[in-house]
């Protein structure tokens, strides 16, 4: 083992609300509070051996921050080449919104096509590590797909549960990966109470987004990436299309870590959030100034992986929009539409629906004054348009 696998690991796990912690070395889900659990470091320790420059030479996957990941033994490391995925300089789509300088981090680029990869690679992991002997998820599509990738990459069985309208290239692909995939007439979150019922009755240990501490940290690597494409900086905004909101959340937190190793200073981007106009709860609940989101009623939207009408982590999402300057929009499906195929046009992405959105965003909250034309903007595409093919927008 080098030093490197020595540093690795969590020192405990923090209760989102109150603060309380727990051992980390446990298969466990949320606080007693009823909270998303966050994975905590002993960064003074780590600090010495982890500047940017240590890992710039390193495995250009995301176990290149294994110092502040949670999978302690090497051996539990799944790997399928997650993580490092490119920034893609957008000049023209600069121009056609009104900004200075625009990224795309293309996510779609992961394996099994989506940023799904970075959360389930290190739940599974953990997992894996902990002893789980079976795993099971609720998806809106790529997220099961993922499991049951990282959950053959493992060995263990991956029970998904999906509504009955998750794209037919999804479907396919989790059953090619070897998953139980369950269909149900319903949402997300009734897909969630069908996998709460086989934790009961049959022991799977559940990955539901922020319902386990882990998957929040393979998605804060895209922050710790952020600085290292960037050459050490941050962007002036970051544009973000919510779901769960966990990839939104682990930035967040990669960013305050990063400041106390030194990898930063206290500049921080503004953080956007982005959701379908037929399924915005994180956007009502910023508009109306409240800290929880209230479950939005009769969810529509083709871009599955908006379609969640409610999130367990809404308090630390709204806590970064509000913290950062921020803030959110509401993009009906098919400006995603008309967005994926310009954006297509102007780099050579065929970007998913989710990415066609944050960039219909940028003009809404430019409008707002959210956005200033001198500003750098990171837009995140976080799937491929390969994944929702035959379907359609619905307003």
């Amino acid at each position: 083992m080098n030093d490197t696998d020595r540093m690795a690991g969590a020192t405990h796990l923090e209760c989102t609300a109150t603060g309380e912690h727990f051992d980390s070395e446990q298969l466990i889900g949320l606080s007693p509070a009823g909270k998303p659990l966050f994975a905590r470091y002993d960064l003074d320790a780590v600090r010495p051996g982890f500047a940017m420059a240590d890992v710039a030479n390193r495995r250009a996957d995301l176990w290149r921050y294994a110092e502040v990941l949670p999978v302690r033994d090497p051996k539990a490391r799944i790997a399928l080449g997650e993580g490092w995925t490119p920034m893609i300089d957008a000049p023209r789509t600069a121009t056609r919104l009104g900004v200075r300088k625009l990224w795309i981090k293309d996510e779609g680029q992961n394996p099994t096509g989506s940023f799904k990869a970075r959360g389930l690679c290190l739940a599974v992991s953990r997992a894996f590590e902990l002893g789980a002997e079976a795993l099971a998820i609720p998806s809106a599509g790529n997220a099961g797909s993922a499991a049951a990738a990282y959950g053959a990459a493992a060995g263990l069985p991956v029970h998904v549960v999906v509504p009955t309208d998750t794209p037919a290239p999804i479907l396919e692909e989790m059953r090619a990966l070897g998953a139980d995939v369950q269909l149900l007439d319903g949402l997300i979150s009734d897909c969630g109470r069908v996998v709460r019922q086989g934790v009961e009755q049959h022991g799977w240990f559940d990955l539901s987004t922020l319902k386990e501490p882990y998957r929040v940290e393979g998605k804060k690597t895209m922050g710790y990436e952020l600085a290292e494409q960037l050459g050490g900086r941050l962007p002036d905004a970051i544009v973000y299309p919510t779901g769960g909101g966990t990839g939104l959340i682990g930035m967040w937190k990669a960013f305050d870590e990063m400041e106390r190793l030194g990898w930063i200073g206290s500049e921080r981007p503004k953080m956007f959030t982005v959701q379908a106009a037929g399924c915005a709860p994180m956007v009502r609940a910023w508009e109306q100034g409240v800290d929880h989101a209230e479950m939005w009623q009769g969810a529509t939207t083709y871009a599955s992986g908006l379609r969640v009408p409610g999130a367990v982590g809404d308090f630390l999402i709204l806590r970064a929009l509000r913290e950062s300057g921020g803030g959110a929009a509401a993009v009906p499906d098919h400006l995603m539409a008309e967005w994926v195929a310009k954006i297509g046009k102007d780099t050579g992405i065929f970007a998913a629906p989710e990415g066609g959105a944050v960039a219909a965003a940028v003009p809404m909250l430019m409008d707002k004054g959210l956005i200033s034309p001198d500003d750098e903007v990171v837009l995140f595409n976080t799937g491929s348009g390969l994944k929702y093919v035959g379907m359609t927008p619905i307003d």
